[in-house]
């Protein structure tokens, strides 16, 4: 597992990148003062390309502005991309970084909770394509991923939430020191001081990956939620709906939950513990769309196995588990 620092900000940053070759930074539009303030300081004088990101943009034209771009200024197999942002952009630059050039260094600058304890740990790049998740992209390690917290300050509480759904799926996977329900009384209290909760996600992903780098075993238990959560999203795309990913995901881990009950593997309660639990928090819990509805788009998963897809069960906080199963299995049980 390559370095994971967490500090309130980037101070030090400038000394991490001291051998990392010239800088080239990509970040959100969205975090252009965070970049004037902290970051560029730390570099000095580079180049950088501000992006609007959203889902529609997470594409392979996306990709494409980013090569473009680190061409037109002179980039080479020496560079070094720095990208500074949500899970959106370290996406989309990682991607670009990992196939320029047949693939040259690069590293993260998290700036929303999403990112820092999920989508900036692990490695995954990737694109949506065909209005399909992530359809597109690599396994690619990030030379080192840079947490400053502060970030978090001027983080919008919709986005703060959309994070903390992927900091509590964690924690249900792995709850040392009961971290969990520290999780979900400092997120009830509004989630002033999460430093040390975020690193401590940041490590259990990190440990999973560095176990089970290319998803063959244990790192499939990271998708908790998400088998359900990406059909989510794929209906909400084609409704037009107003769902963002963590409380997609939130929504996915009841719903597991449920689905861990029917199969026998938890205690009956286990979905409705849930269920407040993330309540309390502040997160959306209540899917808008009917299991039937949903199977047909988690068939199309880009994790499944023929027929099949790896769902993620729970059999208590702390204790998950994989099973195959068919969609059309899964969507008769929950009706």
């Amino acid at each position: 597992m390559n370095p994971i620092i967490t500090e309130k900000n980037c101070g030090g940053l400038g000394a991490r990148l001291a051998d990392c070759g010239r800088v080239f930074v990509v970040c959100d539009v969205n975090v252009s003062d965070f970049v004037q303030s902290q970051v560029l300081p730390q570099t000095g004088e580079c180049p950088v390309l501000p992006l609007k990101t959203s889902e529609a943009s997470k594409s392979l034209q996306t990709v494409q502005d980013i090569c473009s771009w680190l061409l037109d200024n002179g980039a080479d197999r020496k560079s070094f991309v720095l990208a500074v942002g949500g899970g959106l952009t370290s996406d989309m630059a990682g991607f670009a970084a990992s196939i320029y050039m047949r693939g040259i260094s690069f590293a993260y600058v998290p700036t929303t909770l999403l990112s820092m304890v999920d989508a900036a740990i692990g490695g995954k790049t990737g694109v949506n394509f065909l209005q399909f998740k992530n359809m597109l992209g690599t396994f690619c390690e990030p030379q080192f991923t840079w947490i400053a917290t502060d970030a978090l300050k001027t983080l919008p509480r919709r986005d703060l939430l959309s994070g903390a759904s992927e900091m509590l799926k964690t924690f249900i996977i792995e709850n040392a020191n009961d971290n969990y329900a520290k999780a979900v009384a400092a997120l009830s209290a509004g989630g002033e001081d999460l430093s040390d909760l975020i690193h401590a996600a940041a490590m259990v992903k990190g440990g999973i990956v560095t176990r089970d780098f290319r998803e063959s075993g244990e790192r499939r238990k990271l998708n908790l939620g998400h088998t359900f959560a990406h059909a989510i999203e794929h209906l909400a795309q084609e409704h037009g709906d107003d769902i963002a990913h963590g409380e997609a995901v939130a929504m996915g881990m009841v719903l597991a939950a449920r689905l861990s009950e029917k199969c026998g593997l938890a205690e009956n309660g286990l979905a409705e513990r849930l269920e407040a639990d993330f309540k309390s928090c502040g997160l959306r819990v209540e899917c808008p769309y009917g299991i039937e509805e949903m199977s047909a788009a988690m068939g199309k998963d880009k994790k499944a196995d023929g027929a099949e897809v790896n769902f993620v069960l729970i059999r208590a906080v702390g204790d998950v588990t994989t099973q195959k199963m068919k969609p059309a299995d899964v969507a008769e049980m929950l009706k």
